[in-house]
């Protein structure tokens, strides 16, 4: 007896199986351990101060998002050492954010496989700071620290989604996939 199914209950069946949370996870955490180097870049009124940053990307965690399209929310994890120069003074800052990210799998012509990402609004950042020294907190809460650090990273974040490069990389021709695996008898 052949099982055959509609082409559409194969495409949807094949959209579950091919990507999967593991797939998605393993090909986001290549990133991890990557360096983040920023700045320095012009902060507050007047940009006068000037704001950098090092640090690293953690290894990822994801869920899937139950409904319609094979749909995900990952959260990347980032630690940095923030530093912020106000010319006279300069005041560091322990940081780690946790940086959501929605990932839908979603179908293009051709046989391809499109990973669109939904970049955070700020306020879904998750922000931890911990200031170096009675000034630094000072700064932290006079300046309101925690938040223009959601603005800057929800942009950032969105800037980097829009490369093409990162388009390029969320793209997956399943066509040329087959064509390279297809070894006829």
């Amino acid at each position: 007896m052949t099982d055959y199914c509609s082409y559409e209950d194969f495409g949807r069946d094949f959209f579950r199986i091919a990507v999967t949370e593991e797939r998605v996870l393993a090909a986001i955490n290549v990133l991890a351990g990557e360096p983040i180097d920023f700045g320095p870049i012009g902060v507050g009124p007047g940009r006068v101060a000037k704001a950098s940053a090092k640090g690293r990307l953690r290894p990822a965690s994801i869920d899937r998002i139950d409904g319609e399209h094979v749909c995900f929310r990952v959260v990347l994890p980032v630690d940095l050492r923030l530093t912020v120069d106000l010319q006279l003074d300069t005041q560091r800052f322990d940081t780690h954010l946790d940086v959501p990210l929605e990932l839908t799998a979603r179908a293009r012509s051709g046989c391809t496989v499109f990973i669109e990402a939904l970049a955070p609004r700020a306020e879904q950042i998750h922000v931890q700071l911990k200031a170096d020294g009675l000034r630094a907190s000072l700064l932290q809460r006079a300046a309101g620290i925690d938040d223009e650090l959601r603005r800057f990273v929800a942009s950032y974040v969105t800037r980097e989604l829009a490369k093409p490069a990162v388009q390029a990389a969320r793209t997956i021709d399943v066509a040329r996939a087959i064509d390279s695996s297809w070894r006829p008898a």
